[in-house]
C-alpha cells in the first residue's frame, strides 16, 4: 500500500452546505481506499491505496464525490513521496517560520511553466514574492492574502486545475504521512 494526499478544490456545495470531513472519509473508503483521515475542515485527505496512476485516483475520488454530492469538484492527488518533496521544496522557509498562513502554494494538476511568473508579477504590488517549484506556484505574501490583488489572479481559468494550501496545512499533511 502507498500513501497519498488528496486536496479538494472547494468544500462549498451551496451557501448553506459544506462538505463534511466525515463524509469525505466515507467517500474515500467507498472508493476502496484505506486509512482515510482528514486534516482540518478544508478538504484535505490522507489515505492509502495500492500504488497506481495518480489520474486514476483523482478520477475515482471525483466520481465518488459526484455520486455522493451530485456536484463535480476538482481533486488533486499527490503520492506521499511527491508530497514530501513539496514540503522539502518550500522556497520561503524563513517566511513560513514567521507566519505559515502567509506562505501559500497553488498545487497544480498539470505543472505551470516559468512564463507564469512574469504574467503574475504585475499583480504583486504589496511585497508578494513568487517562486515555481516542481510546477507548483509558491507565494510569500507580505500581508493578508485576501487583501492582495494577486489572490484574484490565481483562478482556474488563468492557471488551470489546482488548489491553494498554506504552509501550515502543507506541513501538517506531511506530518500525517510520517
Amino acid at each position: 500500500m502507498a500513501g497519498y494526499v488528496a486536496l479538494l478544490y472547494s468544500i462549498v456545495l451551496t451557501p448553506q452546505r459544506r462538505v463534511v470531513m466525515e463524509e469525505l472519509r466515507a467517500i474515500a473508503t467507498g472508493c476502496g481506499f484505506d486509512r482515510a483521515r482528514t486534516l482540518a475542515s478544508t478538504g484535505n485527505l490522507v489515505f492509502e491505496a495500492p500504488e497506481q496512476d495518480i489520474a486514476v485516483l483523482e478520477a475515482r475520488l471525483e466520481a465518488g464525490f459526484l455520486g455522493h454530492y451530485g456536484k463535480h469538484v476538482d481533486i488533486i492527488v499527490r503520492s506521499a513521496e511527491n508530497w514530501r518533496s513539496t514540503v522539502a521544496g518550500n522556497p520561503f522557509p524563513a517566511e513560513a517560520e514567521r507566519d505559515g498562513g502567509l506562505v501559500i502554494a497553488r498545487l497544480m494538476r498539470a505543472p505551470l511553466g516559468e512564463d507564469i511568473l512574469v504574467k503574475l508579477e504585475r499583480y504583486c504590488d504589496r511585497g508578494e514574492r513568487l517562486a515555481l517549484v516542481g510546477g507548483d506556484l509558491w507565494i510569500a505574501f507580505a500581508g493578508r492574502p485576501s487583501e492582495s490583488r494577486l489572490a484574484g489572479a490565481l483562478s482556474t481559468k488563468r492557471l488551470g486545475i489546482g488548489t491553494a494550501r498554506n504552509w501550515n496545512t502543507i506541513r501538517g499533511l506531511g506530518q500525517m504521512l510520517a
